[in-house]
């Protein structure tokens, strides 16, 4: 009997206790349940809204996909840190172990991490896109890629460059596309006694005819440099960016056939020694 009455006892003060926990504790955890269930509406709330802002600015989806996962996640980091608060545990060292978490792999990871915000810079300013002849760095090539840490480049010799965002985005970047033309710089030069209007006239039929040089802006073609024994004549053509080496070497060809066609002499190279 009396084990019985012992066990109704410690049941009864077991419960007493329980009720005692529901009533204090109880409320905290409803509320943060709550706080918890909103918080996370709120935050694909402003996740979607990023996403939207992202996509109306034109930026790249790869970019948005990436920055959308990373405010999200550190969203959610704040709303677990803010609910563990609420339920009364003592979130300043789970705060600090995370700072110093994240310092360190900022220390480790500077370089990427440099990488990843020039990628960002471009991605969202744009200086340049895919099929863009640039230079950068040193390097000439068309954009073949555009990446979050790197940008791809393909070479007028067929190579490949890998160029990290971080130097890019801080370097001169010379964009020769963007205005959908190229002017084409060619010297070409005549004997000093030869008819210069007719060359010049010439020259401009030969442009005037070309398949890939553009009408507007129109050719030109004038008198550079007179002296050193020739008449040096600049050859200024407009061509598209994938077109230019065409332009380049073909214009050169075809001038020089048709100064012979009009005997149009070329220069003599001559010396001079002087003698005492």
């Amino acid at each position: 009997m009396e084990e019985i009455t012992t066990y109704t006892k410690e049941i009864t003060t077991i419960t007493s206790r329980f009720m005692d926990w529901v009533y204090v504790f109880g409320p905290k955890l409803i509320g943060a349940l709550i706080v918890f269930i909103i918080g996370l509406y709120v935050v694909n709330f402003i996740t979607n809204l990023i996403s939207k802002a992202l996509n109306k600015r034109g930026i790249d989806v790869s970019l948005q996909t990436f920055l959308g996962s990373l405010v999200s996640g550190g969203l959610k980091v704040l709303l677990l840190i803010s609910v563990a608060g609420m339920l009364g545990i003592q979130t300043t060292s789970f705060i600090a172990v995370v700072g110093a978490l994240g310092l360190a792999v900022g220390l480790a990871l500077q370089g990427s991490l440099a990488n990843f915000a020039g990628g960002v810079l471009l991605l969202v300013f744009k200086p340049f896109k895919v099929g863009d002849l640039i230079e950068s760095n040193g390097q000439t090539g068309v954009v073949t890629e555009v990446q979050i840490f790197n940008t791809i480049l393909l070479t007028p010799e067929n190579k490949t460059v890998i160029l990290a965002n971080g130097a890019v985005s801080n370097s001169t970047i010379v964009n020769y596309s963007r205005h959908g033309n190229l002017r084409v710089d060619i010297s070409m030069a005549v004997a000093p006694d030869s008819d210069v209007a007719k060359a010049k006239s010439v020259a401009l039929e030969v442009l005037n005819k070309h398949e890939f040089i553009l009408e507007n802006p129109a050719p030109t073609v004038n008198v550079l440099k007179v002296g050193d024994g020739m008449v040096t004549l600049a050859i200024r053509p407009y061509a598209s960016p994938a077109h230019y080496w065409d332009v380049f070497f073909s214009v050169q060809e075809q001038i020089r056939s048709a100064f012979s066609d009009n005997e149009i002499a070329g220069p003599t190279p001559t010396r001079v020694i002087i003698t005492k």
